[in-house]
């Protein structure tokens, strides 16, 4: 049941967490959206401390954005998880209904689709994945509602391979492997979505071609990434790890509040002003 005195509650978990932009965008949305009553906060939760975070959780409570490490421990915590969630087996998003149940969905895939229509990205007919950790599960996710051909997953072993062509199995894409040391050839793809941390592909900016396609790169701090800038310096199309986040967080806002739309440039804004204030 929600909160009879009209408060309401919600926040991000995760390990570190400390970093993470997602109040700056909530915080925004609730401002402008007139939502006086709510707050937004971020809680560093590791897997242990979980299921007994859960539980102490009032009825205030609205709903819970969710990073790593728990995206995979929150589902048995959770009555139902979406069709979108089931298939990458994460949750990044739970909502608390009034009759008292816990639903999880991911908003990651939407978000990514969303991110990329909004650069003019609708279809394409190949794809290419560098990395092949959690993202890179939601990143096929995406492109198996909008790559009409193959994938071509770039990864570092034979066990993160066999991994995404799992995946690839179990969403309808049409994944290939391919290793790690002919990432280069990754950026003459149409579409390329960089999954990897920090640095992993800095080594690839001079391989950029003269009139590169689309990269997604999913990383928001440091921005831009030095394959980011390239890419942009060569006239391609760049959608980065805000543009991601704030797609995501957009339907985070629309499922906890039940407000739709959410304000999108208000918290594209107050992200944008965080990330420069750092």
């Amino acid at each position: 049941m929600a909160s009879t005195d009209g408060r309401r509650r919600a926040a991000v978990l995760g390990s570190p967490i400390a970093h993470s932009l997602s109040p700056v965008l909530h915080r925004a949305a609730y401002a402008e959206l007139g939502l006086s009553q709510w707050s937004y906060d971020r809680f560093e939760v590791d897997e242990a401390g979980l299921p007994g975070f859960i539980e102490g959780l009032d009825a205030s409570w609205a709903g819970l954005s969710l990073t790593m490490p728990l995206k995979r421990a929150i589902i048995p915590l959770l009555d139902s998880i979406s069709e979108t969630a089931s298939s990458v087996e994460a949750v990044n998003t739970v909502v608390f209904t009034d009759d008292g149940r816990r639903t999880g969905d991911n908003t990651d895939i939407p978000g990514m689709i969303a991110a990329l229509r909004e650069r003019g990205v609708e279809k394409t007919d190949s794809a290419a994945v560098l990395g092949a950790g959690a993202t890179a599960s939601s990143a096929l996710a995406a492109l198996s509602e909008i790559c009409t051909g193959p994938v071509t997953a770039y990864v570092r072993s034979r066990e993160r391979g066999q991994e995404m062509r799992g995946w690839g199995e179990r969403l309808g894409v049409d994944v290939r492997i391919s290793d790690w040391t002919e990432a280069e050839q990754a950026l003459h793809a149409p579409l390329v979505i960089a999954t990897t941390p920090a640095g992993a592909t800095d080594a690839l900016t001079d391989a950029v071609p003269d009139r590169p396609g689309t990269l997604f790169d999913v990383l928001y701090e440091p921005w831009p990434t030095g394959l980011a800038a390239t890419w942009a310096a060569r006239s391609g199309a760049v959608v980065g790890g805000l543009d991601l986040l704030v797609h995501q967080a957009v339907l985070q806002v629309e499922q906890m509040t039940g407000h739709s739309p959410a304000p999108l440039a208000a918290m594209r804004q107050a992200g944008e002003e965080a990330l420069a204030a750092r």
